[in-house]
């Protein structure tokens, strides 16, 4: 690197030079020696700032580290603030690097694999060790390349070109390796980039398996004995032993809503085993009459049930799956709504071009704190309120399975004291018109 400043300094300098050699010539013409020696006192004071300009010049050009300046006047202060400038330059420098290691040691620890995507071409920008084990990355060879071409499933290919990318993609198989169950999910990095995170759920899906073989063993052991008891229960008269008449009709209370439990569980099991999705037209026209039959059986004339059919289509999926979701929503409603109150089933389109089935009541209402978590498997309201009522506390959770088996979704809107409603969104691929 050359350490002279650059050729339009020079060229000033020259000039400047030839103007005062020019002005002492001139000079000495027209005023004698003194104009000389002012002449060249001025060109050693141009001279002396150019040397100093140079060496600052040099060692900026050469990124040189400054030394302590000892001189004064402008020079020493121009120089005493470089040198200040450069030091604290060094020291953030310094401080960036050691976050940068810092941050490299952290995204090299943890489990979870991290790639970083640009969010036009889906080209990898960056990514971790966890990643590299995971999705079999390779570096350097795999940076810049397109994120889909590397990994060519098509569920990651429908999820990420999707509008429910920002959804986790749950139990996602790795090519040659099918006992490492993955989860993706998607996080707006910035602008121009998204965080793909990458996570191991082998062992939260082994447990799960066993969980779910443990409840349909049990479910289906318990069956056969309660059928027994309940069998034998059926044959005891209350009228024979009037003493024992409230015991024998609380055990047979007791049986039927074990036994409910225990369908409702097995329920579960079928829906979570069940993978492939019947492709049948359920017709509304006739399920809504049959629903409403139902409810008014479980009220026993306590309640008045209405249903609206505004919509006049049908719906694609099982009918077995749908009408249990149907009926465990037609039935709280009535367990839960005061003797006189009022129950509507409504089905009607939306402006999408899907539709909607709604159930409103009259009833108690939720309070706002537990709808997010009512949908999960046994939890209560008010356990006293259930015992009462004899739910099982699976019905809602059953709904939640059979809608999300057929790409809808439980919408659940309620105020205490005045009542609720639970909407069940279909989409419009979802809905077949009426011949």
């Amino acid at each position: 690197m050359s350490f002279f400043p650059g050729r339009a300094w020079q060229s000033s300098m020259w000039r400047l030079a030839g103007l005062l050699l020019g002005g002492v010539i001139v000079g000495h013409a027209a005023l004698g020696s003194a104009w000389i020696g002012i002449a060249l006192v001025a060109l050693a004071v141009v001279a002396w700032h150019y040397l100093r300009l140079w060496r600052v010049l040099r060692l900026l050009r050469e990124r040189r580290r400054l030394v302590a300046p000892i001189g004064r006047g402008v020079w020493g202060e121009l120089e005493s603030l470089l040198y200040r400038r450069q030091r604290e330059s060094l020291v953030r420098k310094r401080r960036l690097a050691a976050i940068l290691r810092v941050y490299r040691q952290v995204a090299a620890a943890v489990p979870d694999g991290a790639v970083v995507l640009d969010r036009q071409a889906l080209a990898i920008v960056w990514f971790n060790n966890a990643a590299e084990r995971l999705l079999a990355l390779r570096y350097p060879r795999d940076l810049g390349a397109r994120f889909t071409n590397l990994l060519r499933t098509p569920r990651v290919l429908e999820w990420i070109n999707g509008p429910d990318r920002l959804e986790p993609l749950l139990d996602l198989g790795v090519p040659g390796n099918d006992s490492v169950r993955l989860s993706l999910r998607l996080i707006a990095y910035t602008d121009q980039q998204w965080l793909l995170v990458v996570r191991d759920i082998s062992h939260l899906m082994r447990l799960e398996q066993v969980r779910r073989d443990f409840v349909a063993n049990v479910s289906h052991e318990l069956r056969t004995p309660l059928t027994v008891i309940h069998g034998y229960l059926d044959l005891i008269e209350p009228d024979d032993n009037p003493e024992w008449a409230p015991i024998i009709l609380q055990m047979r209370s007791q049986t039927e809503r074990m036994a409910q439990i225990v369908e409702d569980l097995l329920m579960l099991s079928r829906l979570e085993e069940q993978h492939r999705l019947s492709d049948e037209t359920v017709v509304m026209s006739s399920l809504l009459p049959t629903l409403q039959r139902e409810a008014q059986a479980l009220s026993r004339g306590k309640h008045t049930i209405t249903i609206n059919d505004e919509a006049h289509c049908n719906l694609s999926g099982s009918l077995k799956e749908l009408h249990s979701a149907f009926s465990n929503l037609v039935s709280n409603a009535v367990r839960y709504t005061p003797d006189g109150g009022t129950i509507t089933l409504r089905w009607q389109r939306c402006d999408d071009g899907g539709a909607t089935l709604s159930v409103t009541d009259t009833g108690v209402g939720i309070p706002a704190q537990h709808i997010p978590r009512i949908t999960e498997r046994f939890y209560r309201v008010s356990s006293s309120r259930s015992r009462d009522s004899g739910g099982t506390g699976l019905g809602l959770s059953i709904v939640k399975h059979v809608l999300a088996r057929h790409h809808a979704q439980l919408l659940i809107e309620s105020e205490v004291g005045v009542g609720s409603r639970f909407t069940c969104v279909f989409a419009a691929s979802s809905v077949r018109e009426t011949p």
